[in-house]
């Protein structure tokens, strides 16, 4: 059942196009006491099917910049080659730690841009509607 729990939680979190594995690693890991590198490989495999499902979707919504998919695609395939090749040396309590301090890492950044977010929007200046002003300033 946990399981079932673990791959709804991921499959919310990548439908949001913030990466299943943010959560479904660590709830693998953590709650279910799966080793770290079975868990990425979990994490992987049940990606595919919510990779495909959400990019037909966001196409659908035209949500895909297509004139920069290259542009991150090459780079990206490049590094999962050779993150995946290195992955086999490293050990995997390191590995581990890696990703806590990445996740760590992640959320402040998110807690820290939605922070300066906040403060940049109440210093925006108000509109004329919202200052009750006309265009010919009455």
């Amino acid at each position: 059942m946990l399981y079932v729990i673990a791959g709804i939680v991921g499959g919310i979190i990548g439908g949001m196009g913030m990466g299943g594995g943010t959560l479904l690693i660590p709830i693998l890991t953590i709650m279910l006491d799966i080793p770290q590198k079975t868990a990425q490989a979990i994490n992987l495999v049940s990606f595919i099917p919510m990779a495909a499902v959400t990019l037909v979707i966001h196409v659908k919504n035209k949500l895909v910049d297509k004139k920069s998919i290259l542009y991150v695609c090459l780079p990206a395939l490049f590094t999962t080659a050779l993150s995946s090749i290195a992955v086999r040396y490293i050990d995997t309590v390191l590995l581990k730690k890696a990703f806590g301090v990445f996740l760590i890492v992640l959320g402040i950044t998110f807690f820290t841009s939605s922070v300066v977010k906040t403060i940049k929007n109440k210093r925006r200046p108000k509109t004329l509607t919202e200052l009750n002003v006309t265009k010919d300033g009455r």
